[in-house]
């Protein structure tokens, strides 16, 4: 059996998945395409990335094609990146012994995800168009580059033959936020709001266990776009981190509090510096009604979330936001106050 696995921001209105799905079937009819979601925000290269990484550990081993491309029929490359774990099986099928391949836009897409598994071993730029669909237009990469790669790839074309070897170090690094740690205060950023309302932050327990089991927490609006980092490179180390790929420790940074305390006219009045109390819980039903906890969600990271409440809508929290978490000791009343009502 072979499996491909698909990301895209393609939403689910229009006939962009089918069709990819189709494209890959026509060339190798025997494969299974796994969709990993459709529902990336349009042209959100970071929120992508960071899906494709949390998703990428737990997918069945074959292709990956990830699109989230705003740069599409531009001079950016489109490129295969195949994982260094992989560098000694020499077989160019996608089979379900091997986790091989990564397919998508050069943008800084792939590479948490890389990273994660291992790092790259070699990449190519998809440059040879025997491989590709002719169309009149160079709008759908998804359709006529992406998604004929990976199913050649599938039908055994070997891996060299997609196109022109690239130097893995000459890839796009992730552009991800880094947490910051500095005199018993973390100055953390939300990553991810999921279904379900809980905000993802960018920290991990280990982080915060020698801070206490309290905090108060400081909500900050969007960063600017020079806080993010780059701290990633698809060469990497062939063993994985021991914190996904998003987080970094940095404790001896001037700029621990990130330029967005320092609210503009620009930004809304979600700029402004909001207070909370938060107590680490085990699971979202020990969090007490209508209060805040932190909680190590499935991904083992920190989640800002409330017990059968959406946090993000009552707090009125978006994914980019900062958070400052400070230890908190002492007797303290844990009701949080339902902040959407009265900002």
């Amino acid at each position: 059996m072979k499996t491909v696995s698909f990301l895209s921001d393609y939403g689910a209105k229009d006939e962009f998945v089918g069709v990819v799905k189709s494209v890959i079937r026509s060339i190798a009819p025997d494969v299974r395409i796994t969709d990993i979601t459709h529902g990336i925000p349009r042209h959100d290269i970071r929120a992508g990335s960071l899906a494709l990484a949390r998703a990428s550990q737990y997918l069945t081993p074959g292709i990956v094609i990830a699109v989230v491309d705003p740069g599409v029929g531009s001079n950016r490359r489109g490129v295969a990146v195949e994982l260094a774990a992989d560098s000694e099986d020499t077989s160019s099928e996608c089979s379900e012994s091997t986790r091989s391949t990564l397919i998508g836009p050069d943008n800084g897409l792939l590479a948490p995800a890389v990273a994660l598994l291992g790092g790259a071993a070699r990449a190519v730029s998809l440059t040879n168009a025997a491989l590709q669909l002719p169309s009149a237009g160079a709008t759908f990469a998804g359709r006529d580059i992406f998604a004929p790669a990976a199913a050649h790839l599938c039908a055994g074309v070997p891996f060299e033959d997609l196109g022109e070897e690239i130097s893995v170090a000459s890839l796009m690094p992730a552009v991800v936020p880094s947490a910051q740690i500095q005199n018993d205060q973390i100055v953390a950023e939300i990553l991810w709001i999921d279904h379900f309302g809980n905000a993802q932050l960018n920290i991990g327990p280990d982080d915060i266990s020698p801070l206490g089991e309290r905090f108060a927490l400081k909500i900050l609006g969007l960063p600017e776009p020079d806080a993010m980092d780059p701290i990633f490179n698809l060469p990497g180390s062939p063993s994985r981190p021991s914190h996904p790929p998003h987080i970094s420790r940095q404790t001896n940074s001037a700029s621990s509090i990130p330029a967005s305390e320092a609210s503009s006219p620009a930004k809304s009045s979600r700029s402004a510096a909001r207070p909370l109390v938060a107590s680490l819980a085990a699971s979202y039903d020990q969090i007490p009604p209508r209060n805040t906890g932190l909680v190590v969600d499935s991904y083992g990271m920190i989640s800002i979330a409330m017990r059968q409440q959406p946090a993000a809508e009552e707090l009125n929290l978006e994914e980019g936001m900062s958070v400052i978490l400070t230890p908190l000791t002492g007797d303290l009343v844990e009701l949080t106050p339902r902040l959407r009502d009265t900002l």
